[in-house]
């Protein structure tokens, strides 16, 4: 089983080497690269269950010993983002085949799309540092690309922004890695974690900490280092800006978690200080951008940096438990943040329009369409008994247990900001009905669109009303994050 570990990140590259040797879209590509996603979803969640039963999962490439040669290594935090990194790609990539028809396919969508996910899953298994960059600059460029590829001349000025800030973290992140090199001699996560340990009060470790920090907080879109995120994702095709609003950010949320469960001292209150400050301007600033937008895209991006901030908050209270209610929230946001996406790309199709003052219709065209996006709607928002509702509810008991209350507060008041912006999307697009606006889509287009989103709900749903299945899988992977001499001993013996 330790030999699968190379798959989810095999087969999406060797995929995108066929499809860009495969240049002309047809009906026989489209089915290729849909049984060669649902592939890495089904070795995905395999893995993660053996994670699950048996522990970290370890494969040492070439058959070197780490800290010398590469290894991947997987435990249930891991395999819980490849799975949902699969199933994200597979329900983005199906609703992509369902908006267009094979001749007005970009001939480079799919094969950059594997990139991005091969880039996603290095991430999720690399056991050390610079094969971390190695990932995260497959995924970036690929990323450079899909945000330009299908732009006209007025989005691709907002390409910029994502691209400068991240060419700075990339450089940041090399020099972090060097840094740490320098002070430790090696990158490999456990050997670091192995050596770290009696330099935990050593200023050079606090500093690279916080650059580290910095780095997946880019990422991440953490204040305040956001502005890129909402400047770019509204300009991307539905299925990509529900890829990369689904899961790119929450790459860096989980290099986070790795860098400080994993791979640091957990001595370093300081640096976990940093990330729980950063986390109440992230939820404040992103609710507020996204109650000023009138817009669904605009709306639902700056909702991804707000969302990002109770992730962060998690990770600042650091406890086993708000590390588990991190995770899970993790997972409940990468499903509802991508099919909200979704539904916004339908009425888009509907209307000819995404912005609130020219949308209408859409209950009356499509009640169905209605319903999904209330429930996904009030799950972002943290209505009980939906998903959203438990993930934040742990994460503010942990923070009242430390009597953080000014970041209970803020976490209850950017939800119900939240709840104000999803209404608004839900009066503008929904419920109101201008004579005006025209309906420009066919049930034979939207149908299909509206199954996957359907399909992507009932998951949601499955999350809300079977919380304790789905924490219990959270909280093993909270421990085996925290368990630092478990993964040295796995790793490095």
């Amino acid at each position: 089983m330790n030999n699968y570990l190379i798959l989810p990140i095999l087969i999406p590259f060797f995929t995108a080497v066929v499809l860009l040797l495969w240049r002309r879209p047809s009906a026989t590509r489209r089915i290729f690269t849909a049984l060669a996603t649902l592939s890495i979803l089904l070795v995905s969640l395999c893995i993660t269950q053996k994670s699950y039963d048996s522990g970290l999962l370890v494969l040492k490439l070439g058959g070197w010993t780490p800290p010398f040669g590469i290894a991947l290594t997987l435990d249930i935090l891991g395999g819980i983002m490849l799975s949902l990194s699969g199933f994200i790609a597979l329900m983005t990539i199906l609703y992509g085949f369902a908006e267009n028809r094979v001749k007005l396919e970009n001939p480079l969508r799919l094969p950059l799309t594997m990139f991005l996910l091969a880039g996603m899953n290095m991430s999720f298994s690399t056991g050390d540092i610079f094969n971390l960059y190695v990932a995260f600059e497959v995924m970036l460029i690929a990323s450079y690309a899909l945000l330009t590829l299908e732009a006209d001349n007025w989005d691709i000025k907002h390409a910029l922004p994502y691209v400068a800030i991240n060419l700075f973290g990339s450089a940041l992140f090399l020099s972090a890695a060097a840094l740490t090199y320098s002070l430790l001699g090696t990158l490999n996560y456990a050997d670091i974690a192995s050596k770290a340990a009696i330099f935990a009060s050593d200023p050079r470790l606090e500093l690279i900490g916080v650059m580290f920090a910095l780095v997946f907080g880019i990422k991440a879109g953490m204040f305040p280092l956001y502005y890129w995120l909402p400047k770019s994702y509204p300009t991307l095709p539905t299925p990509l800006a529900a890829l990369f609003g689904g899961m790119l950010t929450k790459v860096g949320v989980y290099a986070i978690i790795r860098l400080f469960g994993t791979i640091l001292p957990h001595g370093l209150i300081e640096v976990h200080w940093l990330v729980l400050s950063l986390s109440a301007p992230t939820m404040i600033f992103g609710v507020l951008g996204a109650v000023s937008k009138n817009f669904v895209r605009g709306i639902l991006s700056y909702h991804i940096i707000s969302q990002v901030g109770y992730m962060l908050l998690a990770v600042g209270l650091f406890t086993p438990l708000s590390i588990a209610a991190g995770i899970f929230y993790i997972v409940h946001h990468i499903i509802v943040k991508s099919s909200l996406f979704l539904i916004g790309g339908i009425g888009y199709q509907i209307n000819q329009s995404d912005h609130l003052d020219y949308m209408g219709h859409l209950w009356k065209v499509v009640p169905i369409l209605g319903i999904l996006f209330l429930i996904q709607a009030l799950s972002l928002a943290g209505i009980p008994p939906l998903s959203g509702f438990w993930g934040k509810y742990l994460i503010i008991i942990v923070g009242l247990e430390q009597k953080q209350y000014f970041f209970v507060g803020v976490s209850i008041v950017a939800s119900i900001l939240t709840l104000i912006s999803m209404l608004k999307i839900w009066l503008g697009a929904f419920w109101s009905e201008p004579e005006e606006v025209p309906v420009h889509l066919t049930k034979k287009t939207w149908i299909p669109m509206t199954a996957i989103v359907g399909l992507m709900t009932l998951v949601s749903l499955s999350i809300g009303f079977n919380t304790e299945f789905y924490f219990a899988y959270a909280q093993k992977a909270a421990y085996m994050v925290l368990d630092q001499a478990g993964y040295i001993k796995a790793v490095l013996q």
